[in-house]
């Protein structure tokens, strides 16, 4: 049985840093305990760098970057970063330097290499650097609380010597997104300052968010331990979303899978002083609602209209699939969502119409066999991570090697680890598997970013222009991207939940994409507590509260979207169909 999460009850340091998967209620719980501190007359300031952030609605405020004292609690300070503008503004501060100077092809290779997510993460860390190493912010404050903290990899990168050079025009190891220190020679002294402050166990607390689900908590337990590799050990876990009451099949359904996900919590997080949260009924907007949040369950209903006669299937978007004749299929969207099934679904039902299909995954080969068999018709590929990582690890730092010296070694084995730069190493394998299957629908579970499509482009131009080879785009890649901007052949579709923080993240996703010259016609809206019907006092008001996403996404999908409820079964084989 954990105890209840009471921030009174916590030994509370000056910084309290709250990170987590996207969804799982960092900002909620970051605004409650900021709120419940100021109204027992602490000097608080809040501090969101979260991209999903949805803090204007939260206070029902406009907020800056500067701080906007919080009318209805006087002790309370909000700022708001938004960590994709200081990007395009330091993006443009290190390449505006080499316009006219350089060629246009090597401008649009240095553009995209300061696109990723890594580069709005360093952006972020940027801005509140500012903050933790200020002390003027420091006596103004008893706390200052951050929604969403950097992740070790940025820590780590920052901490690199090599890091600090003019290394985005230098570059030859091949795709890189973490060009975006080129320039910040000026900052290594707050960086280094920030760094170990998040460090100090006295000053900081990391207050690490999840769910009681598997994919949150394996992604809290990664969080952890890349924190920890880098001395960030004042450490304690959250888990959001219990729910307590079950009182009809669908409450019991939830309750068992999440009791069941709480008893096969990874090991490393076991040693960790843990709390829990209660599953509330209502979107956490509001100053009533944020106050009851690590309170009370203050049951409301929504009384937004679903804007659709009839929520569409499933089965709508097989059957479009299936008369236009699709060649390649992305389930995309992040982590948790539901792609690995989704996809099998898809694979299952066109072969059940009489197409060749092979379906491959990133999941390793054990889970997807346990989803789909080979015997419905279908063959079925999984591609491991670690294994094309470490391939591509491997080609690129023998090149390296040739040219570079140890330290700019480290800084390449450091770039090795970005999200970017796994996605190049697993998008290469997809290729392959695609180019071998000209004859057959290939469906693929996650789909590679548009930034990453654009990085590859962009590598292939740059390294044409300058007359090297090193990072070698293959030619599988270079055939494949063609057809990936072919909405003829390809379809992405995008899969999301009916929560703020999910929505939001598949906005940003299809944006990418569009940058990258892909379209995507069909949203595919999951796990929907609206849809499965109840009858539990907690599920009904939060299925109430679904609707407003629902309609969102209706609206951006222009009606191209599908509702699949949620599910207290394993679903597999034939059982996929249920979904339709």
């Amino acid at each position: 049985m954990l105890e209840s999460f009471n921030p009174n009850n916590i030994k509370l340091t000056k910084y309290l840093f709250f990170t987590g998967k996207g969804g799982v209620g960092k900002t909620s719980t970051a605004c409650a305990t900021a709120i419940m501190l100021a109204d027992q007359g602490k000097r608080i300031m809040l501090v969101s760098t979260d991209p999903a952030s949805n803090l204007h609605d939260v206070f029902d405020t406009k907020l800056n970057n500067k701080g906007v004292q919080i009318k209805e609690v006087p002790n309370l300070i909000v700022a708001n970063f938004e960590p994709e503008a200081a990007a395009r503004e330091y993006k443009e501060s290190v390449v505006g330097p080499y316009r006219g100077k350089l060629p246009e092809v090597v401008i649009k290779n240095m553009e995209e290499q300061l696109s990723g997510s890594c580069t709005v993460e360093i952006a972020a860390f940027n801005e509140f650097s500012n903050f933790i190493t200020d002390e003027k912010v420091k006596d103004k404050f008893d706390h200052i609380i951050f929604d969403t903290a950097p992740t070790g990899h940025t820590l780590r990168m920052l901490q690199l010597p090599s890091a600090w050079s003019n290394f985005i025009s230098e570059s030859t190891h091949g795709a890189s997104c973490l060009g975006q220190l080129a320039g910040l020679e000026s900052k290594k002294e707050v960086y280094k300052s920030a760094v170990k402050t998040l460090a100090d166990e006295s000053a900081t607390t990391l207050i690490l968010i999840s769910r009681p689900e598997t994919a949150p908590l394996k992604e809290a337990e990664r969080a952890s331990k890349e924190l920890q590799d880098i001395g960030v050990n004042n450490q304690i876990l959250v888990i959001n979303g219990i729910l307590k009451n079950a009182d009809d099949n669908l409450s019991k359904d939830i309750f068992n899978k999440q009791q069941m996900a709480l008893e096969d919590i990874p090991e490393h997080l076991k040693k960790l002083v843990a709390f829990e949260i209660p599953l509330r009924p209502y979107n956490v907007t509001g100053l009533e609602n944020i106050r009851a949040f690590l309170k009370e369950d203050n049951i409301k209903y929504s009384n937004e209209k679903l804007q659709v006669n009839e929520i569409p299937k499933l089965n709508s978007i097989v059957e479009d699939l299936y008369n236009s004749n699709k060649k390649v299929i992305f389930t995309m969207g992040k982590g948790g969502v539901g792609k690995t099934t989704i996809a099998a679904t898809i694979a299952l039902s066109l072969a059940k119409k009489g197409k060749k299909v092979h379906l491959t995954t990133t999941d390793p080969a054990a889970h997807l066999k346990f989803v789909l068999h080979e015997s419905y018709g279908i063959t079925i590929s999984s591609i491991d991570e670690k294994i094309e990582l470490e391939k591509y690890r491997e080609e690129v730092l023998s090149k390296a090697r040739e040219t570079m010296s140890e330290e700019d070694i480290e800084y390449v084995e450091e770039d090795l680890r970005s999200p970017c730069t796994q996605e190049i190493a697993v998008f290469r394998a997809f290729a392959q598997i695609v180019e071998k299957s000209e004859n057959e629908v290939v469906v693929i579970d996650t789909a590679p970013t548009g930034h990453t499509l654009l990085l590859l482009d962009s590598t292939e131009s740059y390294n044409r222009e300058i007359q090297r080879s090193q990072g070698d785009v293959p030619e599988s890649v270079r055939k494949l991207l063609p057809k990936l901007k072919n909405a003829d052949e390809t379809e992405v579709i995008i899969v999301t939940l009916a929560e703020a923080t999910p929505v939001y993240e598949a906005m940003r996703l299809e944006e990418d994409l569009k940058r990258a010259g892909i379209k995507s016609k069909w949203w595919i809206i999951n796990s929907s507590l609206y849809a499965a019907n109840t009858t539990n006092n907690i599920l009904k008001a939060k299925a109430s509260n679904e609707i407003v996403w629902i309609n969102k996404v209706n609206k951006i999908s222009k009606g191209n979207f599908a509702v699949i409820e949620w599910k207290a079964e394993e679903i597999k084989d034939n059982k996929l169909l249920k979904l339709l």
